[in-house]
């Protein structure tokens, strides 16, 4: 065959058409019938064996092996009522101020005012101490704020000069248990770079109470560093919140022997 032979094209196979789909299988008359006897036939057997049953004479159960538990006769005596030292509601529903640690001797006031005299902090107050005020105030008060009980004082002269502030924060925790998570929200940003930097330690005899010393002071142009050290704990409905500043480095043990000292007076 010369080069100038065209070769005729080859054309694929046509592919044979797939088979139809089949329809699907419906029950017939003698399915449905078959269906309805094995019905019926359960149904029978069932009433058979309950008549069978049922018709058996009683057997006797066999006799307990523990003996006859006895009855005390006449009322219970009466429970005797709790201490005030054993009343956690004395402590917490009384007068909160009394539950602050004491000032040391020879230590002076820091915060001067209303708020120094009579140890209460207000909402408005309490709130203006955090970043955002207007949140804070709303979240409080929807989440039963009850009271702020606060003491602090100062020591030292202005290059050696040392304050600390205690707050006993409580809420109602009626509907809502609102004092735990609280605390765990103080607590999760403490680690942060902006504040504390560092982990912290635990607080000893507490459950999930923490305390940090901040790792860099505070500076400002014209001012001593100032060290910070802050501590939270719960009991019951009662958060505390321990903040130590200082104008020298503060050490672990200082924040921690406030925080130990604080929680055993509630």
């Amino acid at each position: 065959m010369s080069q100038d032979t065209p070769v005729p094209e080859q054309v694929p196979p046509v592919p044979e058409a797939p088979p139809a789909a089949r329809p699907p299988r419906r029950r017939g008359r003698t399915t449905l019938l078959v269906l309805a006897a094995a019905v019926l036939g359960v149904a029978a057997g069932a009433g058979t064996g309950y008549t069978i049953q049922y018709n058996r004479p009683e057997t006797p159960l066999p006799p307990l092996t523990q003996r006859a538990l006895v009855q005390p006769k006449g009322a219970a005596p009466k429970a005797k009522p709790l201490t005030a030292a054993e009343d956690t509601l004395v402590k917490y529903d009384g007068d909160l101020r009394k539950l602050l640690l004491k000032r040391p001797k020879g230590a002076k006031d820091w915060l001067s005012g209303p708020l120094g005299e009579d140890q209460w902090y207000p909402l408005y107050d309490y709130a203006e101490t955090f970043e955002r005020p207007g949140d804070a105030f709303t979240d409080f008060n929807s989440n039963g704020f009850r009271r702020v009980a606060i003491a602090s004082w100062r020591t030292g002269t202005y290059d050696t000069s040392a304050t600390t502030e205690i707050r006993l924060v409580q809420f109602r925790d009626d509907e809502y248990r609102y004092t735990p998570q609280f605390l765990e929200e103080q607590q999760n940003y403490m680690p942060e770079k902006k504040y504390a930097g560092n982990e912290g330690s635990s607080i000893p005899g507490t459950f999930d109470g923490k305390a940090w010393v901040y790792s860099k002071p505070e500076t400002k142009a014209g001012y001593l560093p100032l060290y910070e050290a802050r501590a939270l704990a719960r009991k019951g409905n009662i958060m505390m919140d321990i903040w130590l500043t200082s104008a020298r480095p503060i050490k672990k043990s200082a924040i921690l022997s406030v925080a130990e000292r604080q929680w055993g007076r509630l």
